[in-house]
């Protein structure tokens, strides 16, 4: 009986910031043969394990511990095993903190928490009473008192400042889930429900926390030479979840600015150890955001503060610090869902206008600042430049859309703070960085940045322009 002939494969091996290419002439027997390919191959001396890109699971991150389920062409993920003599030299970091919110708004059915003992068993006979009469529940004011203080808890759980269409959310969600709540003078049964967030952010704002105390010393009847009190408001605009944490348990300014200075050191290093400055990034991230959103310096003081920022892998970690969000998968797995439908709109455009060169043209022109020089030139005067892409090619290059640039340079506030290989990533590290520095979209391209976060990401996607809501529709017609 003939054997069956070994396939190839192929893998898209992603390892802290840098990605690789990696062909195999047959599938390894284990995924500890393939760990010791991987260590001769890409030349690695640590311990890791691996994650690969599950397609039964829309590309999720699973760990992968059978050969046989990793896909002929797969994109495999390499996780360092931590380092324990290299956190124990950095006395400060004991263990990594995580952020406050671990999750974004929910985007079905607002899930009402249960309350306690005794509320649950009044609810519990008022509900069974209102399927029988429909007599509405008298609920005690401290009861009702324990019902708004816990729902104000768990709204507090996903963001600080609420719209009051997601207040009435949570109204209506808890009507439905006890009946017996329902107002018999209201039109909808919820509108007295509808409740106001200020008394819990008053008793967070007592307790300490950063994200509301940040907004607090403005004009009063006491204070009445203090700024107005809706001027200047700190808060999350574009659905970040952890917009302004309070310090780990057990650290303050001083210990976290001994971890930024550790961190600054380790990036200086010719062989970093990217899950030792990931670490300590993840700890010192309030005091990095305490530092954007409460002194707003320039982003060229920013990045020497923070120069791990200078890194690929960490823009990605901080977006997802911010948002719980991974940035480039999500980002790569929409844009191919949506790119065959924007390809027909961009050729419709095209057509209409009777010139399909230059309406693409000026299409690709409008998604970016982009400017190109040639390898021997004097880089360009980017003065300027609040946000864009410099494209660099070599001196033989003839065609007009470069597919293979020396370098692509990601620009902010007129210095080049990132290089990378190829468009796509720059774009993304770019969008990540405006984030990660709570910088504003630059006016011309503010509708390309906002496709970008609210359809392509789906943040904040239930406020969109006019125009934004057109184009939705439009790609979601053969989705």
């Amino acid at each position: 009986m003939a054997t069956e002939a070994p396939q190839n494969m192929i893998l898209r091996v992603i390892e802290a910031d840098r990605t690789r290419k990696l062909k195999l002439s047959s599938r390894p027997v284990s995924v500890d043969a393939l760990i010791k390919i991987l260590k001769e191959q890409l030349g690695l001396d640590c311990d890791f394990s691996l994650q690969y890109e599950d397609p039964d699971f829309d590309g999720k991150l699973t760990s992968l511990v059978d050969i046989e389920e990793l896909p002929q062409k797969a994109s495999v993920h390499i996780s360092y095993a931590q380092d324990s003599s290299s956190v124990a030299s950095t006395d400060t970091l004991s263990e990594v903190s995580s952020p406050e919110r671990l999750s974004r708004w929910p985007p079905g059915p607002f899930q009402i928490p249960t309350f306690a003992f005794d509320v649950e068993l009044t609810l519990r006979d008022g509900n069974t009473e209102f399927e029988k009469n429909g007599r509405p529940l008298q609920l005690a004011r401290d009861q009702k008192h324990v019902i708004l203080d816990r729902l104000a808890s768990t709204i507090y759980g996903f963001k600080a400042c609420p719209s009051d269409k997601e207040i009435a959310m949570v109204a209506e969600a808890l009507v439905t889930k006890h009946p017996c709540l329902r107002e018999a003078g209201s039109d909808t049964g919820w509108n007295g429900w509808k409740f106001k967030m200020g008394n819990y952010r008053n008793k967070m704002r007592r307790a300490g926390c950063q994200e509301v105390t940040v907004n607090a010393g403005k004009r009063s009847r006491r204070n009445p030479e203090n700024e107005p009190s809706h001027s200047n408001i700190k808060r999350p605009k574009r659905a970040e979840v952890n917009f302004l944490p309070s310090f780990p348990q057990g650290e303050d300014p001083s210990s976290l600015e001994h971890l930024r200075q550790a961190i600054v050191d380790e990036v200086k290093k010719t062989e970093r150890n990217p899950p030792l400055i990931s670490r300590m990034m993840q700890t010192t991230f309030a005091l990095r955001r305490q530092t954007i959103v409460m002194s707003c310096p320039p982003v060229k003081e920013l990045m020497d503060l923070w120069p791990a920022l200078h890194m690929q892998s960490e823009v990605y970690a901080e977006f997802q610090r911010k948002t719980n969000q991974n940035l480039p998968n999500t980002f790569y797995a929409e844009l191919d869902r949506h790119t065959p439908r924007l390809m027909t709109l961009f050729r419709q455009k095209a057509s209409k206008a009777r010139k399909n060169a230059d309406a693409l043209a000026d299409i690709f022109k409008c998604v970016i600042s982009l400017s190109v020089f040639q390898d021997d030139m004097d880089e360009p005067d980017l003065g300027d430049a609040s946000v864009a892409l410099l494209t660099t090619v070599s001196d033989n290059a003839t065609s007009p859309v470069h597919y293979h640039p020396v370098k692509i340079s990601v620009v902010l506030e007129g210095d080049v703070v990132v290089n990378l290989p190829r468009l796509a990533d720059a774009f993304l590290v770019m969008f990540g960085l405006i984030y990660a520095l709570h910088l504003s979209y630059p006016k011309g391209l503010i509708n390309t940045f906002e496709f970008t976060q609210k359809i392509l990401l789906g943040l904040d996607d239930c406020k969109l322009s006019p125009r934004l809501q057109t184009l939705k529709n439009d790609l979601m017609i053969y989705v």
